[in-house]
């Protein structure tokens, strides 16, 4: 390790507390140490635009929640740097560092000592008139779905070119393993081992009962095109970013040519994750 870049959650002060305490503690160690302008700014140290930052890094240490590294995740793109998420509030799926491990656990990336977990990415293509209008890259979820006064949504799908069926639902959710935590559980969605390779369509609150999740391949293309007019139907990316969609547009979903490589907690394996994020095992 010779870089090593920090995100943090910049409107959380104990998140650039921790970050400040992060740099000088690298820094006394000999490594660089590469911080987005705002959070620098912040801190009270050098700062470098944060789309540079993934290509001057070994790694990356994210502090905040699993939306933050959900954030940085799509910034990296395809160079796959390894990402230390350190969890500053409840425990993360994705965050799995907490603040009192966290020094040890750097003690030994730095030496060598750490295993890493490659996270399935989705590409996301949004065609109109038959022409690519946006693209994304996430590590969570794709979501179709309707504003607040919309009515029910028409999607037509296709997986690898094959009609699958035509939804009437609220909206769809095209997910990810990593994913199948967020929006797709809740929405009565399977939860996925993150290293399966699978997507799964979940489509929320179907007007056909019958209408149930479906998993399949990662290797399969999944187009859905809406149908309705004069409609308010959005896609968000990861819940974070997305656009306005028209009668006609057409949304393919893909697996992307790269991951996102997370450093595992020593401390915590994927199963304790769930059993204490979602309370199993309690009455």
């Amino acid at each position: 390790m010779q870089g090593i870049g920090i995100f943090a959650k910049k409107n959380q002060p104990d998140a650039i507390a921790l970050a400040l305490q992060i740099e000088g503690w690298l820094r006394d160690r000999g490594l660089k140490v590469f911080c987005e302008e705002e959070l620098a700014a912040k801190m009270g140290v050098p700062g470098s635009p944060a789309a540079e930052i993934p290509a001057l890094c070994d790694m990356l240490i994210v502090l905040g929640g699993d939306g933050t590294l959900i954030s940085v995740a799509r910034q990296i793109g395809k160079l796959e740097k390894p990402i230390l998420g350190v969890n500053l509030g409840s425990l993360g799926f994705l965050t799995e560092i907490t603040t009192q491990f966290l020094f040890p656990v750097l003690e030994k990336i730095l030496v060598g000592d750490y295993e890493t977990s490659d996270r399935l990415m989705l590409e996301v293509v949004v065609c109109r008139n038959g022409q690519p209008f946006a693209q994304f890259q996430v590590l969570n979820d794709v979501v179709i779905n309707k504003g607040a006064l919309a009515r029910i949504i028409d999607m037509k799908a296709w997986v690898n070119d094959i009609y699958l069926t035509t939804y009437k639902a609220d909206g769809l959710i095209i997910s990810s393993p990593t994913g199948s935590t967020a929006y797709n559980m809740a929405a009565g969605g399977p939860i996925i081992y993150p290293g399966s390779a699978c997507l799964v369509i979940t489509p929320i609150c179907p007007h056909m009962l019958t209408n149930r999740p479906m998993i399949i391949s990662s290797d399969a293309v999944i187009r859905v095109e809406v149908l309705c007019h004069d409609e308010d139907v959005v896609l968000t990316a990861d819940g974070q970013v997305g656009i306005a969609l028209m009668a006609g547009d057409i949304v393919e979903v893909r697996r992307a040519v790269n991951c996102t490589r997370l450093i595992l907690s020593p401390e915590k394996d994927y199963f304790e994750v769930l059993r204490t994020k979602l309370r199993w095992g309690e009455r």
